[in-house]
């Protein structure tokens, strides 16, 4: 049974690297996008699913022939004659509609529901992660998550929903007008007349129904964004003593859900009364038929007996259908809603067949640098700078200089707007973004650590380190000593002790420490240092000075920090005021100088560089 199992578990490789390319953009193709990944699949659900209605559209057949029996005036004749029947329709139900439903089953659970659902998650991350960091910043981490997690569900389930929806509506009225044409085609004007109300039925509530689940599905979104914005800055608003406001914040949305669902179940329920009403009607005219019919002696009793339960089943199937078809649109409402996060385009994309950075030495080149965020007013304006191999700099200015953006675009965060940036003579617009990123490495501010183990954040710089490699670094960052004290709870321990979201339960410091290590691992031919002490102790900042100097040993240095005691022994400081480079030179050049430098050291209180 386990082998069974798993050869329809283990049909489709849902890792599998993706399709070239952005998702479509349009309903349909988007479907098509993923169901074509695995059409073997959903044929075989599509087969599997006509079996299953066409022996259900059986039964009635089979009831209306027994009480045909039943009512033959001589039973031991008519059983006998009957015999060859009665063995076929036991055949029927004893092995070809358990086989037919066992393997139905079978082809929708085991292979194509978890596997229609991982494939779209794994490819919608896929895409998603690789987004500009500006697509990030535009939106809430757990609205992108709730779309990345839910659209994968919702696609299979249309899909599932669809195929057993078709195929009970054509089987079951397809079947159930050509016995009652056989048996007596009067008998077909009540399905007619009900059919067309049902179709008429469904076109007018299907498109409110999906409209109203695409709005329900936006603001569900909206509210789980809202949620995890809460959770994440859960210190915040601590801090602030916030709780009442986040409540507020979240309650809002909640009612605005609760409306959008009240809207779709109303519809809902409209829907349903008028089915009902349907259906009764179908019911009491077919019986008024029949029994008119039969009563004519033109039918017999086992005619009858075949077109009350048809219709009895054809109802409960339309009802069955209408829920399956209200499903259906919800969720494509809430795949059209996810397909505004996952069918998106990359913004910032490789050129065809851009090769890797070569860094042979490390040298920087800003050439006429231009960049606002697409504002009138750049931050950026004409900056040109050049940074030898191996050259440490540090850059200073006020908050909004245009320091981090300068950095931002080394990375290639962002493509300039005018202008561009060198690397040993290779623009970072033509290679690859991957070795660019590889080849720089970067300690920020506001260091942020992966919910995993101390270990597994500070091998992020080299996947292949080995445990003694980690150990080492940690050691050159200070940071080993705090690390082996260090539990969580579950009870693991040291550098396997799990850090929280974004590395919540160690210290600013603890966490500037595994970042410096991290880098150390990394030992990338380029350097960034964003105020990268800024959150030690001085005793800390002392201890692990001189290994940073010697991490900066032959390497390409970039260094921002509004202490200016901490870069002032540096190579070369650069002055960067309004997006242009304004004062460089040594810092006892430049202080000597008497310019603008010189006016921010006296400024300075207590070491740090104030805003005016």
């Amino acid at each position: 049974m386990q082998a069974l199992f798993q050869w329809f578990e283990r049909r489709v490789a849902v890792t599998a690297a993706p399709p070239a390319g952005a998702p479509p953009p349009t309903t349909l193709a988007f479907y098509w996008h993923f169901i074509r990944q695995m059409r073997g699949l959903y044929a075989a659900m599509f087969v599997t699913g006509l079996g299953v209605s066409a022996v259900d559209a059986l039964i009635p057949v089979f009831i209306g022939q027994l009480v045909a029996l039943a009512a033959a005036p001589d039973p031991a004749t008519a059983l006998a004659e009957a015999a060859p029947m009665l063995a076929a329709m036991a055949a029927v139900l004893l092995v070809v509609r358990p086989g037919v439903q066992i393997l139905d089953a079978l082809v929708r659970n085991s292979a194509v529901a978890p596997a229609g659902n991982s494939i779209v998650r794994w490819q919608s991350h896929w895409h998603v992660v690789r987004q500009s960091w500006s697509f990030f910043q535009g939106d809430f981490a757990g609205r992108i998550a709730n779309r990345v997690m839910q659209v994968g569900h919702a696609l299979r389930e249309t899909v599932i929903s669809a195929v057993r929806a078709v195929w009970h509506i054509l089987v079951f009225g397809a079947t159930g007008l050509a016995v009652l044409a056989v048996l007596e085609p009067w008998l077909m004007l009540p399905l007619l007349l009900w059919a067309a109300a049902y179709l008429s039925l469904l076109r007018w509530f299907v498109p409110r129904l999906h409209a109203r689940a695409r709005d329900s599905s936006l603001v569900r979104s909206l509210l789980m964004g809202r949620i995890v914005d809460s959770y994440t800055n859960i210190l915040t608003v601590k801090l602030f003593a916030r709780a009442q406001d986040e409540d507020r914040h979240v309650e809002e949305t909640i009612h605005s859900h609760l409306v959008a669902m009240q809207q779709q179940n109303r519809v809902v329920v409209l829907f349903i009364a008028g089915l009902v009403t349907l259906n009764a009607l179908l019911l009491t005219s077919m019986a008024t038929v029949a029994l008119s019919l039969w009563a004519d002696g033109r039918i017999g009793v086992g005619t009858v007996a075949t077109a009350l339960p048809m219709c009895v089943q054809i109802a409960a199937m339309s009802g069955w259908v209408a829920m399956e078809l209200a499903s259906i649109f919800e969720n494509i409402g809430v795949v059209q809603e996810g397909m505004e996060t996952i069918a998106v385009p990359h913004s910032l994309t490789d050129q065809p067949g851009a090769p890797d950075l070569v860094v042979t030495g490390g040298a920087i080149q800003f050439q006429a640098l231009r960049f606002g965020y697409g504002q009138s007013r750049p931050v950026i304006d004409g900056l040109t700078l050049d940074i030898r191999a191996g050259e440490r700099i540090g850059l200073v200015g006020r908050s909004g200089a245009g320091k981090s953006t300068l950095v931002n675009l080394l990375l290639r965060f962002y493509e300039p707007e005018g202008g561009r940036i060198l690397i040993d003579g290779q623009d970072i617009a033509m290679v690859s973004q991957e070795s660019l990123r590889q080849a720089i490495a970067m300690v920020t501010q506001d260091t942020s650590l992966l919910h995993r183990s101390i270990a597994e954040n500070i091998r992020y710089g080299k996947r292949s380190a080995s445990d003694a490699e980690v150990a080492h670094a940690a050691a050159q960052a200070h940071a080993d000593a705090f690390i082996r004290g260090l539990s969580d709870w579950r009870g693991r321990t040291g550098y396997d002790a799990h850090v929280g979201e974004r590395g919540v339960k160690l210290s600013g410091g603890q966490r500037q420490r595994i970042a410096i290590a991290r880098v150390i691992l990394k030992n990338a031919p380029i350097l960034v240092l964003d105020e990268a002490t800024s959150a030690l102790d001085s005793d800390v900042e002392a201890a692990i000075q001189d290994q940073l100097d010697g991490l900066m040993a032959g390497k390409t240095v970039i260094a921002i920090a509004h202490r200016l005691s901490t870069i002032a022994r540096l190579d070369r400081l650069v002055v960067i005021d309004q997006g242009r480079v304004i004062e460089q030179g040594s810092h006892a050049a430049l202080l000597a100088a008497g310019g603008v430098y010189a006016d921010l050291w006296r400024r300075q209180s207590g070491g740090f560089l104030a805003d005016h």
